[in-house]
């Protein structure tokens, strides 16, 4: 399985982050799967965002709710994460990962994208 992010990598602030990762080699509607959004700000750890089930149940972490959003198109087998009025504090390396079982418990990642907020 491979998993590949991309996306917009430079934002001003309060314009919206949209990235996408596309997953080869399993359907995403595969049970039991998780399709996480995962960042690392510079010089800080990683932090968990969000994630769509392999049923489309979504999951969100509670300090990202507000602003985030996940959807797939299972015809395209991708998942796609939005993040509203971004700030600098949004800058970071976005991952997209598949957790096997339940959240959390990764297994396959992509290689990140770099997102920059900047006026």
């Amino acid at each position: 399985v491979q998993l590949q992010e991309w996306g917009h990598g430079l934002l001003k602030p309060s314009q919206t982050l949209s990235l996408t990762c596309a997953v080869y080699g399993d359907p995403i509607t595969a049970s039991v799967y998780y399709y996480s959004w995962i960042r690392q700000p510079p010089g800080k750890g990683l932090e968990w965002m969000g994630a769509i089930a392999y049923s489309g149940n979504t999951y969100y972490s509670p300090s990202l709710k507000s602003r985030t959003s996940i959807s797939r198109d299972t015809s395209k087998n991708q998942f796609t994460l939005q993040l509203s009025a971004v700030t600098p504090e949004d800058a970071a390396r976005y991952y997209c990962e598949r957790d096997g079982g339940r959240l959390g418990r990764a297994e396959y990642g992509g290689q990140g994208t770099q997102v920059t907020v900047s006026s």
